[in-house]
């Protein structure tokens, strides 16, 4: 079982950066891939990025390829989502999940609670 706790989120403006947080209990953290999705108003759940369990290898959709960053850090049990170059279309729902390395929702049965995002204009 996996517990996962985001944090992080806030209000920023266009072009500026935010980093969020990802606070993971029990120890299957470290042995699966992690992922960031995100929901916007009215919109479905989409990926974000994903990172595998060791690290070596990272994933984005292309939206945000070049301006953010996932990591992991398996010794304290945390994941990472910096996002720099914010858009006002980056407004949403942040989510952590915990699962196997995928672009779709129903790859992850673990997720957080959810974190806003959002960029004004």
């Amino acid at each position: 079982q996996v517990q996962l706790v985001e944090s992080g989120g806030g209000l920023v403006q266009a072009g500026g950066s935010l980093r969020l947080s990802c606070a993971a209990s029990g120890r299957i953290f470290t042995t699966k891939a992690m992922g960031w999705f995100r929901q916007a108003p009215g919109k479905e759940r989409e990926f974000v990025a994903a990172i595998t369990w060791n690290a070596d290898n990272t994933y984005y959709t292309d939206s945000v390829k070049g301006r953010f960053t996932i990591s992991r850090d398996n010794a304290k049990n945390m994941g990472y989502l910096q996002m720099n170059s914010l858009k006002p279309e980056d407004t949403a729902v942040y989510y952590c999940t915990v699962g196997a390395t995928a672009m779709v929702t129903t790859a992850y049965p673990y997720w957080g609670q959810g974190t806003q995002v959002t960029v004004s204009s």
